[in-house]
């Protein structure tokens, strides 16, 4: 875990040593504010719903554009071939660049904290589903950055990485507002492969823990994958 941990703060702190990190919280913040504010009267209501609403989209593309370098980068330069001269395991570079990603979205989370403080001068805000959205919110994106390792891990050019993983995290974004076009026999399929139908059950304010399976899973299966990936590179 102490090598985990070194590359982690390594990778942090390249995030805000370039422009990625200011430009990518920027925009998340201007996207998540424009419209949070934008229909926030229209709702007449002291909540966030159309805030948490709006996550699973954003973070689709935001948090690919997080990762897309990761390993896609390190493999182009051959810093890769560097980094395993190193006394360090597949496991430990897998995990420290996928908690390096985990701590940048939380400090992308907290900013929006002040719109739950707006709210909360406005009206009687219910806590229940604010802290539920942003425990979901946490678990989603730990899920979607798992995704955009592995995606990173597949090619030497960021910009395909970046495609790859947002076309996985999309589909498991949109995937249970299709279901229209599917059997009745395979509907619970697929409705529990979205990952925003799980998003939003726990957005409500109940932890379920069929929706946390899900999201550990994911990751679990995601990051698994990554490491089979750069153990076949080596």
């Amino acid at each position: 875990m102490k090598n985990s941990l070194n590359i982690c703060v390594r990778e942090f702190k390249s995030y805000f040593t370039s422009p990625i990190a200011y430009i990518v919280i920027s925009i998340f913040l201007i996207i998540t504010g424009w419209f949070f504010f934008a229909t926030f009267f229209l709702y007449n209501q002291a909540e966030l719903r159309n805030f948490f609403e709006l996550l699973p989209i954003t973070f689709s593309f935001m948090i690919p554009a997080i990762t897309m370098k990761l390993f896609s980068e390190e493999i182009n330069t051959g810093s890769y071939e560097l980094l395993y001269t190193m006394p360090v395991t597949n496991l430990d570079v897998v995990l420290g660049k996928f908690f390096a990603v985990f701590a940048f979205l939380i400090v992308m989370l907290l900013p929006t904290i002040s719109y739950a403080v707006f709210v909360s001068f406005l009206g009687e805000l219910d806590y229940g589903p604010v802290i539920g959205g942003y425990i979901g919110a946490v678990l989603m994106g730990a899920s979607f950055a798992a995704i955009g390792l592995f995606a990173s891990s597949l090619t030497r050019n960021q910009i395909i990485a970046f495609i790859i993983g947002m076309t996985f995290c999309r589909i498991l974004t949109l995937i249970d507002k299709m279901l229209f076009f599917l059997p009745g026999k395979v509907l619970n399929i697929f409705q529990y492969l979205g990952a925003d139908f799980h998003f939003q059950n726990i957005s409500k304010g109940i932890v379920d823990s069929r929706d946390l399976i899900y999201f550990i899973s994911v990751s679990f299966v995601m990051l698994y994958a990554t490491d089979l990936i750069i153990n076949e590179n080596k």
